[in-house]
């Protein structure tokens, strides 16, 4: 992540599902993090990986039939 100054952070409301919180919560345990933290790292690998991916001219990680199709994770919709 960037250096800058935690003042430069943004807040935002997020919904989740009771299960998705669950889950988040766990994976946060299982790497000593809090539950916003995780999120926040989360967020910040799948920023990263989108920009690697656009880079190279390669389609999107984890679209099921290239086309756009349903994606593999359960909470996620599309």
């Amino acid at each position: 992540m960037d250096q800058k100054n935690e003042k430069d952070k943004k807040q935002i409301l997020l919904r989740l599902s009771p299960q998705l919180w669950r889950d988040v919560a766990a994976w946060a345990e299982d790497d000593f993090r809090s539950i916003n933290g995780q999120i926040e790292y989360l967020l910040s690998e799948a920023v990263r990986r989108r920009k690697k991916t656009s880079s190279g001219g390669s389609d999107l990680e984890g679209k099921a039939d290239g086309a756009g199709g349903a994606s593999p994770d359960p909470h996620v919709r599309g």
